[in-house]
């Protein structure tokens, strides 16, 4: 059994991180949901708050939907949805539309305890705010708390991965979070792949649970 089946035998839900913007998390998040489909698991996606697209069919949500072949309603997979390409905070100042951690936390539970297990996709890396105003300040990791997810970290598997992860890492240890392993990306298992692989094994002390070759299809364990 994988860990991530086994992860998903235990537990409710995951939340997926990345080391920082355009690394593949959304193309590996769909992967993910795609091989718990195969796997027989009742999975759903949530994510709470999208920037950069019109509708939920043209967000991640909507790609996550189409490459895993989820049955759920597009209004159950995003809390808030902002058509500027902009961090969520300033999306929602734009939009002059706060973000409620209440409503996230409302709208997971719903998502949660209608499937088997649910997979939470964030913004950008760990370190996003959510809402950063004079009321109120939310940043990524006070919604991992809230919803009580532990964290599956994805980066690039190419140079300067090592820095980014164990960094991540790092700090997400620091917030008491916990940490199921890491995803790779782009993975092609050459020489320089295969030392960051060792080394983020190696000084983060977590697993490389997974890898996905240059655009494939699935993830390989």
């Amino acid at each position: 059994m994988t860990k991530l089946l086994e992860l998903a035998k235990c537990k409710k839900g995951v939340f997926i991180t990345g080391t920082g913007t355009d690394i593949g998390k959304t193309y590996v998040t769909a992967l993910l949901a795609k091989y718990y489909r195969e796997q027989g698991i009742d999975v759903a996606y949530y994510k709470a708050a999208i920037s950069g697209a019109d509708t939920i069919p043209e967000s991640d949500a909507g790609y996550v939907k189409k490459i895993a072949g989820l049955e759920q309603s597009d209004e159950s997979m995003v809390s808030y949805l902002f058509s500027e390409a902009v961090s969520p905070h300033l999306a929602a100042k734009i939009n002059n539309r706060p973000i409620e951690l209440d409503k996230i936390v409302g709208d997971y539970q719903v998502v949660r305890d209608s499937h088997q297990f649910t997979v939470v996709e964030g913004s950008g890396g760990i370190v996003c705010p959510i809402r950063y105003d004079e009321s109120k300040k939310i940043l990524l990791p006070d919604i991992v708390n809230a919803l009580g997810l532990s964290v599956i970290i994805v980066a690039d598997a190419g140079l300067g991965t090592i820095h980014n992860v164990v960094t991540t890492a790092a700090y997400i240890k620091t917030l008491g979070i916990e940490i199921e392993g890491v995803l790779l990306n782009n993975y092609t298992g050459d020489l320089m792949q295969k030392d960051n692989y060792y080394m983020i094994e190696e000084l983060t002390g977590l697993k490389v649970i997974g890898t996905v070759a240059p655009n494939g299809e699935n993830i390989i364990f």
